[in-house]
């Protein structure tokens, strides 16, 4: 069984403050985490992995060198390797030129069963890398993806729906957005598996070890940019309106029509 997470390292978004110059996001003292579905992709891969009995997952990242803290942490969850993309060539990508770099990625490791990854990333919120990674590759692919099991050749999954779940079968190898359901808790890595995540195979690999179209990574391979960044309109104060119900309904009417939310009338 060899399962491949692609994963990425975000801001922690309880944080992210917009500079109102640049309109970019100010990375500086923001601390950058795991996308939060990822590792719930990871550690659905190492359940997957050990309900098999056998098994290899490699964890996959698009970034600067500091990524690697991100997947130092996938390693001590239970992933057995890793391996970084990095590369200026690769800086200012889309979804598009992104999931292509991955593409290349996945197969220059060659074979594999199954890749995960999370639903969306936190950041971006687009939910498109990992259906693009599917068909730059030309698999199947599942999203919304809360649980998985292995059967033989092929995979049983439960997939989130707006009216509660479905079950699907799908051949491998196929491509799974992984969603956390409402109960899932993230784990913490034990201290034995961050001393052994240290000692695990780790590797770095630029557009020159890629090869392919190097018109296709980075800005160049990129059909969209972000033209603006920029924090929703703060909410104004609430009021309390007190008084019995007629005085108070009054009062809402009138508040309402002060500020133009409904119109006035006789």
């Amino acid at each position: 069984m060899r399962i491949i997470v692609c994963v990425k390292q975000v801001p922690d978004t309880t944080e992210v403050r917009i500079d109102p110059e640049t309109n970019t996001l100010i990375r500086e003292g923001v601390e950058s985490i795991l996308n939060p579905y990822d590792q719930f992709a990871v550690e659905e891969a190492v359940r997957i992995r050990d309900g098999v009995g056998e098994g290899r997952i490699t964890v996959l990242s698009m970034g600067p060198d500091q990524a690697r803290s991100a997947l130092i942490k996938c390693l001590a969850l239970g992933a057995d390797d890793a391996v970084l993309l990095s590369d200026r060539a690769f800086a200012g990508a889309d979804t598009w030129a992104t999931s292509y770099t991955l593409a290349k990625a996945i197969k220059k490791l060659g074979d594999f069963n199954i890749i995960f990854c999370g639903q969306q990333a936190i950041d971006g919120d687009t939910a498109q890398v990992g259906p693009e990674v599917a068909q730059h590759l030309g698999i199947s692919q599942v999203t919304y993806v809360e649980k998985a099991e292995v059967e033989g050749r092929k995979i049983n999954i439960q997939k989130q729906t707006e009216e509660g779940y479905q079950i699907l079968e799908a051949k491998m190898p196929v491509l799974l957005a992984g969603m956390p359901p409402t109960s899932f808790e993230p784990g913490y890595p034990p201290m034995s598996g961050i001393l052994k995540a240290k000692k695990k195979p780790f590797e770095i690999w630029n557009a020159g070890d890629l090869g392919g179209d190097a018109s296709r990574y980075g800005l160049d391979g990129s059909f969209t940019q972000v033209i603006k960044t920029y924090s929703p309109p703060p909410r104004g104060k609430g009021v309390i309106i007190e008084g019995d119900a007629p005085t108070a309904a009054k009062k809402l009417v009138e508040a309402l029509v002060k500020d133009h939310v409904v119109s006035g009338g006789d």
